[in-house]
């Protein structure tokens, strides 16, 4: 018969195994719940990404849009998840000659806006001074009545179209810096855009609904 001693020695051995075969299968789970986890960040992380550069995805209204992380103005707004606004700024060659030029972007829900097209029939019409400007070639300059918030503000408008370019404009309030523009457009059935520019980019006002457009088409505003 055993002696207790030697029981002692022969459940050691069992004891340890047992140990033993627990512990593999603790790291085991632990890694194949690392391996899991992997998997779905990269699988979460691989649509973020256009071009190298690191993209989030932000839903405003109905539309989730994927954007890059250097477009956002603001650092707290590079979070993914729902928006009542995102502000963007992006560099755009509509300066005089093709310069590239800062165009500050906020996009909204479509309800949330008015586009300067039909402020100008709506609002600014009913604003306009006798006063004509000269200015880019194909727009007018009209200076608004300096009451209601208007003062020192001039509306440019292309007169030909039916669905016109128009810009509000502010003079600057430093002597020596440029004067700033303000735009509103519809993009799409979802989407407002707000531009807001530097007055020397009117030179180019033409081309400016094709160098934007795209842009925003690439994140998914359409």
């Amino acid at each position: 018969m055993p002696t207790p001693s030697a029981q002692r020695s022969d459940a050691s051995p069992v004891g340890f195994n047992i140990a033993a075969i627990v512990l593999a299968l603790a790291l085991g789970g632990i890694a194949v719940a690392y391996a899991i986890d992997a998997a779905s960040h990269g699988t979460r992380q691989l649509p973020h990404r256009r071009d190298e550069e690191t993209t989030l995805t932000r839903t405003i209204g109905d539309r989730e849009l994927e954007i890059p992380l250097s477009w956002f103005r603001y650092a707290e707004q590079g979070v993914e998840g729902y928006a009542k606004q995102i502000d963007l700024q992006l560099a755009v060659p509509l300066g005089a000659g093709g310069a590239m030029r800062s165009i500050e972007v906020t996009l909204l829900p479509r309800s949330r806006a008015r586009p300067s097209s039909r402020l100008l029939d709506g609002v600014y019409i009913h604003q306009f001074m006798p006063t004509e400007l000269s200015g880019p070639p194909g727009l007018i300059g009209k200076p608004l009545v300096g009451k209601d918030g208007f003062e020192t503000e001039t509306v440019w408008y292309d007169p030909l179209s039916a669905d016109p370019f128009v810009a509000k404009c502010s003079a600057p309030v430093t002597p020596g810096t440029e004067a700033r523009c303000l735009r509103t457009v519809y993009l799409g059935p979802a989407i407002a855009a707000v531009y807001v520019f530097g007055a020397e980019m009117l030179t180019n006002w033409r081309q400016f609904d094709d160098e934007m457009k795209p842009r925003l088409r690439t994140i998914g505003v359409n």
